[in-house]
């Protein structure tokens, strides 16, 4: 039992902490700390002030010339070699190349520089692993100059190779320039850092910050209206015909066309999703079900670039497409690659500008804007955060004979702008201190911050995948203006064994208004664009096109370099989150009943007035209902002050800093084990029969209860309109008469008032 409450997690794990990182020295004048976060009358302009200032000695080695060949081989293979102390870094080699060119920077933290001197090393390539030395050169780490941003970059020089101290050697030099800068520092995102030490090869590439941009997304509307001339081949049997539409991986169908006729007629809509550079084609082709099998009859592949694009709802052009067809069978011998006349079909096709292409839910969405360039308004604000560092995450990865390790890296999504920082190898309290800038188009939205243990170092093994330790959001809404939050969030992942805690990230945010008009105008407009409300989708169009929008956002972003993994795309896009769970239906169920508790609460207060429990509240009750009765027009205004005040009680009850995730509103602290491994369960299922047959079992008690629910709010709802039906004439004569007896008394007060304004006034 006491081992039990030992494990138990501490509620207060959960919980959202400040945090005082040292800011202040990256402001001339030392900013004003708040109570709850930095106020930044004074802060200075620089795009790295929400981040500890980090010093690193940077090592450009641009390329080399005139270098001597090997007497024995007649060849060089020449490479760099940078050594500072007890680290090291190798730069590619050439093969045979006496002129090589590496453009390559490493940097060295300050902190861990134990050497007085930073040794260059150009060698010679050997087979067999003896390298050959073809000279040096050694600086003074008191001599190196100091670089900060905004200054110009360092120009490189010449430096001849020496054989040994001052001896000068007669062949070979190499251009090189160093620098102590900060990771402000243009070369920072490029460098070779230390902690990749241990990476050779393609891993190197795995590690370092980078930048991504999602591809823009459109709507493809292809609207099947009628075909003509449609041959079967077994001329005997009239047509049954139906569309298929194909957009890279994606595949719609049209309805099999009710009639059968050479001229069938359809006008469906079908709804693709297309990224720009526009890659695929839309395939069209005109099938026909004969039994049981499909006939091609036509097909046709059209590029994108040639459809219409559309910014509203006004109709487009319709135009006729002339399909192909090929013959086929081993009696047409060489015809078989002839092109035949087959049929045409009546399209009328367009790329949808007006509509915001959803790759993430809803509820968490992070843009707002059309795809159409031309509808976007200007930004209202500025989000930066600071990545600064990540504290006790859990030992990820165990290899045998060494011991467990994780090398992590955080990425962040806002908008259409992703953003990875390097991978910090062997660590389990990793600094990175980077900050990244997005544009604000909408209050309304939120960003997303993942981090992740890198599973790809040195390694080309693509089935692995990169382990999820945990993820925040934050919603811009709840951040006050011009102010920076310095806070440790704690990543809460759900695994089969329960909810626990992985570690902590620790973030500086700051959302600056650019324009505070136009962030209380956006309050008045709907999220989405106007498309969406005008010429809405259906649920399961909208379920199947977000779908493959994180599809097509996950390949894309797989292609760059280095690649942003699948795994990454999909877990900040929250791919899974349709799948049914028993923990998420409890979480609802509760969150319903705490937003209803407020009117079972007023409930309860009007029964107990009723019941005269306390005299004087009933009383006051019973003359603010005569009141009102008899000046019906001050209602209104009796609930709007109302709320005015229970607004102003509860200002000193504000919160301090941006909502985290709660476990207990999750009910990801209280769920069972069985629901649970429901949870992680694959789907299509891969449990057993009576596993499945007992969980299919309890759904249905559960359906039944939502039923029953369900259909006692339909009840009540259609006594409602029974009151006007006269299909109880009691009842409707009971509700009718009071009602236009109120309504006449409305009235008369009104008229009489009137009359009292104008007397006054003459």
């Amino acid at each position: 039992m006491g081992d039990k409450e030992a494990s138990a997690p501490n509620p207060d794990d959960f919980k959202l902490k400040d945090t005082n990182p040292q800011l202040g020295e990256r402001w001339p004048h030392g900013g004003v700390r708040g109570g709850h976060g930095w106020i930044g009358a004074d802060r200075a302009t620089s795009t790295y002030d929400l981040v500890e200032q980090m010093y690193y000695l940077y090592v450009r080695v641009v390329r080399a010339k005139d270098l001597p060949v090997n007497p024995l081989t007649g060849s060089c293979d020449p490479y760099v070699e940078v050594k500072l102390g007890n680290y090291k870094g190798k730069t590619k080699h050439f093969e045979n190349k006496t002129n090589p060119e590496w453009q390559q920077v490493f940097a060295f933290p300050k902190q861990k520089i134990q050497s007085t001197v930073l040794e260059v090393y150009v060698r010679d390539r050997d087979m067999v692993g003896r390298d050959d030395y073809l000279g040096k050169v050694v600086f003074d780490m008191n001599e190196v100059p100091t670089r900060v941003p905004p200054d110009s970059p360092l120009a490189p020089q010449w430096y001849r190779l020496e054989v040994r101290r001052g001896e000068t050697k007669s062949k070979g030099e190499v251009m090189l320039a160093v620098w102590m800068g900060t990771q402000a520092d243009e070369a920072f995102p490029e460098a070779w850092h230390t902690d990749a030490a241990s990476v050779h090869g393609e891993g190197v590439y795995n590690i370092r910050s980078k930048v991504y941009v999602s591809p823009k997304l459109w709507y493809l509307r292809v609207n099947v209206i009628e075909a003509q001339d449609v041959e079967p081949n077994d001329k005997s049997q009239p047509p049954q015909v139906y569309v298929k539409a194909q957009v890279g991986l994606q595949i719609l169908k049209t309805k099999v066309c009710p009639t059968k006729t050479p001229n069938p007629f359809w006008n469906e809509d079908l709804v693709f999703v297309a990224a720009e550079p526009f890659e695929e084609l839309l395939v069209i082709e005109v099938i026909n079900k004969v039994n049981s099998k499909d006939e091609l009859m036509g097909k046709i592949s059209l590029p994108l670039t040639i459809f219409e694009r559309r910014l509203d709802h006004k109709a487009v052009h319709s135009r006729w497409f002339n399909l192909e067809r090929f013959g086929f069978g081993a009696l047409e011998g060489d015809r078989r690659n002839e092109q035949k006349f087959s049929t045409r079909i009546h399209l009328r096709v367009c790329l949808e500008g007006g509509y915001h292409v959803l790759d993430e839910p809803t509820m968490y969405i992070s843009d707002t804007r059309p795809t159409a360039r031309q509808l976007w308004k200007q930004p209202m604000g500025i989000l930066e955060v600071g990545i600064l560092s990540a504290q006790g995450l859990q030992p990820m990865k165990k290899k045998e004979g060494q011991p467990s390790s994780t090398d992590s890296y955080c990425v962040a999504k806002y908008g259409q702008k992703w953003v990875r920082t390097r991978t910090i190898i062997q660590n389990f309290n990793p600094k990175w201190n980077e900050q990244y800038v997005w544009e604000v188009y909408d209050p309304c939205t939120v960003i997303t911050l993942g981090v992740f243990d890198n599973c790809h170092l040195g390694d080309n093994d693509k089935s692995k995948k990169d382990t999820r330790i945990g993820k925040i959001r934050i919603r811009l809404s709840t951040l006050e203006t011009d102010r920076i939050y310095t806070h440790s969030y704690p990543l809460i992942v759900l695994q089969p064994s329960g909810v626990k805690k992985m570690g902590e990230l620790q973030l500086a945010v700051r959302f600056t208004c650019l324009s505070l008009s136009t962030i209380i105008y956006q309050y008045s407009r709907p999220l989405l664009p106007k498309l969406h409300y005008v010429h809405p989708f259906t649920i399961n169009q909208l379920d199947n096109l977000r779908y493959q929008a994180m599809n097509i956002v996950a390949i894309r972003l797989g292609r760059a370099e280095p690649p942003l993994r699948r795994e990454v795309v999909e877990y900040l896009l929250d791919v899974d989150s349709h799948i049914w769970s028993m923990r998420r239906s409890k979480a609802n169920f509760f969150r319903i009943v705490s937003v209803c508790s407020g009117m079972l609460a007023m409930s309860k207060w009007l029964g107990e007035v009723c019941q005269w429990k306390n005299p004087i509240t009933t009383v006051l009750v019973h003359i603010l209902y005569f009141i009102l009765t008899c000046y019906p027009e001050l209602i209104l205004p009796t609930i709007f002050l109302y709320m005015f005040l229970i607004g102003v009680w509860n200002f000193r009850y504000r919160p301090r800093h941006p909502p985290h995730m709660d476990t207990k509103l999750s009910w990801a602290d209280a769920v069972n084990p069985d629901e649970l491994d429901e949870e992680f369960d694959t789907f299509p299922t891969s449990k057993s029969a009576d596993v499945v047959r007992m969980r299919y079992d309890r759904l249905r008690s559960i359906a039944g209860r939502i039923q029953t629910v369900v259909g006692d709010i339909a009840t009540q709802g259609e006594r409602l309109q029974a009151l006007l039906s006269w299909r109880d004439p009691r009842a409707t004569c009971l509700f009718t008469v009071p009602y236009r007896h109120l309504q006449y008394r409305v009235l008369f007060v009104q008229e009489h008032g009137h009359r009292v304004k104008l007397s006054k006034s003459h």
